[in-house]
């Protein structure tokens, strides 16, 4: 079986990998560099549970190959605290509650860390469009807002309660 060398600069440290061809990224962080903290959710990129940074920008690492991001930069949940202080992220998230079961919470805490790195997000309702690719099956959404938002500097940090509600399905 043919492999090919893939080196990441994976959460500040240099690391090297071989790896088949259909590798994804998503697997050679869990399966083959421990780091489980990103979760494998739909495998299709729907769910945004696998969202890493690569070069500081957001991606679903269920839908790169592992190759495709040879000596490029990654930075999983794991590496987003800075040893044991935590990112002002995560530690909103705790302030605000932004999490339930907790399974979302890393593709969602890199997501908001690309939201951020992005600059385009300016108002509430567009933290919340802009990160509406990472799904919560729990619901802990206007926490979430709440944490991004207020990290952010924006004035407003809670979702808008005279917003209307449009009832509909969950997303499966």
């Amino acid at each position: 079986m043919t492999t090919y060398p893939v080196r990441l600069q994976l959460n500040g440290e240099s690391r090297q990998f071989e790896v088949e061809a259909w590798v994804t990224l998503l697997d050679l962080l869990r399966d083959r560099a421990g780091l489980t903290g990103t979760k494998k959710g739909c495998d299709h990129g729907q769910c945004g549970a696998c969202t890493v940074l690569v070069g500081g920008k957001r991606i679903n690492s269920c839908l790169t190959l592992a190759v495709m991001q040879d000596g490029r930069d990654v930075t999983t949940v794991e590496g987003l605290a800075d040893g044991m202080q935590l990112h002002p992220l995560q530690q909103a998230f705790i302030e605000h509650d932004a999490f339930q079961c907790g399974y979302c919470t890393p593709g969602q805490l890199c997501s908001a860390v690309g939201l951020m790195n992005e600059g385009e997000a300016k108002t509430v309702a567009e933290v919340r469009e802009l990160m509406s690719g990472n799904i919560c099956r729990c619901g802990a959404y206007p926490g979430i807002v709440a944490a991004v938002t207020e990290v952010m500097g924006l004035a407003q940090h809670e979702d808008d309660p005279d917003r209307p509600y449009l009832p509909g399905t969950v997303p499966a």
